[in-house]
């Protein structure tokens, strides 16, 4: 792997086996599992796809729906392992992909910073000394003893990228997060991950919001059904995304 690559993907193939039939109940699909009678087709989420993201940058994947982003996340996250070819990175990783992932939601929000913290592999000491730097970030003090099941998306959210970005993380990777937070709270957001630069973090985001990717992101991917359909500048992949 290139030293001064963060993530390097080559030739990746991604295949699920996806159910080929509509089944009414779980029941209905254990008993077709045990008897051997349930049919699968396999699905191909990404088919040969290869790119490199530089260390310290910010990096964009556009593209419709089921063209490919997320299992390409989770491919760089480690969550996922791909079919075939080779996925690297290099440092640490703090994924917010799915939101409420790491979080017990029958727990408090402080119960639930220090638990997604030990997740993220933090000590207790470390989250006490991190903790009010995160309540802060979140503004959600006065619901820190709140079952966040009472929350909604966006407090979940503002929760979530305040522990992932408490540190520096080598690689952050961020899924259509920003999307649900308020318009100050995107800004803050924004703002944080442009100070990330500072300290060599590689950001790479997904988003529906392509204005978003535009403003914040150097160098962009565009998925198309599994495949690469355009890398370069972010600016002229998102204009020539936007004018399909």
């Amino acid at each position: 792997m290139n030293s001064q690559n963060a993530v390097e993907l080559h030739d990746v193939q991604m295949h699920f086996n996806m159910s080929k039939e509509k089944l009414e109940n779980l029941k209905e699909y254990f008993i077709k599992m045990v008897t051997h009678k349930l049919m699968y087709e396999d699905y191909t989420a990404l088919d040969g796809v290869s790119f490199e993201v530089k260390k310290g940058d910010i990096f964009g994947i556009v593209g419709l729906n089921g063209s490919g982003k997320s299992t390409t996340l989770k491919l760089i996250s480690g969550i996922l392992s791909p079919t075939r070819g080779t996925v690297e990175t290099q440092g640490t990783i703090a994924p917010l992909i799915e939101l409420g992932a790491g979080f017990d939601m029958e727990l408090t929000a402080r119960e639930n910073i220090y638990l997604n913290g030990s997740v993220l592999g933090y000590s207790r000491k470390y989250m006490d000394q991190k903790f009010d730097e995160i309540v802060e970030f979140s503004e959600m003090r006065e619901f820190l003893d709140t079952p966040m099941k009472n929350y909604s998306s966006g407090m979940v959210a503002r929760i979530g990228f305040a522990i992932a970005t408490m540190t520096k993380p080598d690689i952050l990777i961020v899924d259509e997060i920003l999307a649900v937070g308020d318009f100050h709270f995107q800004e803050k957001c924004e703002n944080r991950i442009s100070g990330l630069m500072g300290g060599d973090t590689t950001v790479i985001i997904v988003s529906h919001a392509i204005e978003q990717i535009e403003r914040l992101c150097k160098h962009c991917v565009w998925l198309e059904k599994g495949r690469v359909k355009m890398i370069g500048n972010a600016k002229e992949v998102c204009e020539a995304y936007k004018s399909t």
